[in-house]
């Protein structure tokens, strides 16, 4: 398969953007695509149960997204916090360059930040405050630039999991989105947390994907996670944040423990671990649409999401999903 990324792209109308979610968060509507038949059907995600078999276990991520976007006062400036290093210590994206440069102080969230360095390859900033920043009272929720709109209180709630337990997410795994407790009760299940990070956000830089290095992202497997995945027969895993997971683990029994991965699927890439993938609808030229394209083909994914844009599914964070078996 093709390493341009080019050949990732497609046209997409502005209005299949789901610039909210809707208010049943099970009501998405649910592409199947079967790999081995080639087939594309159209379904609901509350059918999600009938697809599930015998020995199957969902891997899903229960991290929670933080509310890391911080703004000064006058809008003038942006933070992002995306890694805490130490206490009151962030490695963050700023805004706008000019006025974060080294050595950059001003007022933020209550307190005071310092721009400490710039690393000059991916422009991070390592940010320091003198006390650490009120996150939850005065920080606002990452939600993606492509909605076009601010946050807002309604984001607090739906922009996050029902299942989100562990905090250190700046984008929430969104193929989780759709579950409901109920629904979740009726399926087999276990979790990993993967603390999703800018990268979600980041283009493919120089338009290779051979080139492209991603940011890398803490993730955790713990015992009773381990141990489900290594009982289960089919592995489907709820979102490409579990995937990465999955993929990022040594081979042999799952251990339980901590990890950090720089994983980029692409094609051409083994899956040892996953064998279904729930996910979302994703932008075009990203790298979330080349690991589907690795997972189901370049063209079958290319013809899936063709027919999506006609039926007019709803695409991205708060959009209808795909189940790729």
């Amino acid at each position: 398969m093709s390493s341009s990324l080019s050949d990732y792209d497609f046209e997409l109308p502005r209005e299949l953007v789901a610039v909210r979610p809707l208010p049943d968060r099970a009501a998405s509507r649910m592409m199947v695509v079967d790999r081995a038949a080639g087939t594309v059907t159209h379904r609901a995600f509350r059918d999600l149960p009938e697809f599930i078999r015998p020995g199957d276990m969902l891997v899903l991520n229960n991290s929670r997204v933080i509310p890391a976007r911080l703004v000064t006062a006058d809008g003038r400036i942006e933070l992002l916090l995306f890694d805490q290093l130490g206490p009151a210590r962030w490695r963050a994206f700023a805004r706008p360059g000019k006025r974060t440069r080294t050595g950059a102080h001003f007022a933020i969230a209550g307190t005071t930040a310092q721009i400490e360095s710039i690393d000059e390859e991916d422009g991070t900033r390592i940010v320091r405050f003198d006390t650490e920043p009120d996150l939850e009272k005065l920080g606002h929720m990452p939600i993606p630039p492509y909605l076009g709109r601010e946050d807002d209180a309604e984001d607090r709630v739906r922009y996050q999991t029902v299942y989100a337990r562990e905090s250190g997410s700046v984008a929430a795994p969104t193929a989780g989105l759709h579950f409901t407790p109920e629904i979740l009760a009726k399926l087999p299940h276990t979790f990993v947390t993967l603390h999703v990070g800018p990268g979600t956000f980041l283009p493919v830089r120089g338009g290779n994907l051979e080139t492209h290095r991603m940011h890398g992202e803490n993730f955790v497997v713990s015992p009773e996670g381990a141990a489900e995945i290594n009982r289960a027969g089919r592995i489907i895993a709820v979102g490409t944040t579990s995937l990465r997971v999955l993929e990022s683990l040594p081979p042999g029994p799952v251990q339980p423990g901590k990890g950090r991965t720089e994983i980029f699927i692409k094609p051409g890439f083994t899956f040892a671990r996953t064998d279904a993938l729930l996910t979302n609808f994703h932008l075009p030229k990203s790298t979330l649409f080349v690991l589907v394209c690795a997972l189901a083909g370049q063209r079958l994914m290319s013809e899936a999401y063709a027919e999506a844009i006609d039926q007019k599914y709803r695409f991205f964070s708060y959009g209808d999903c795909m189940l790729i078996l």
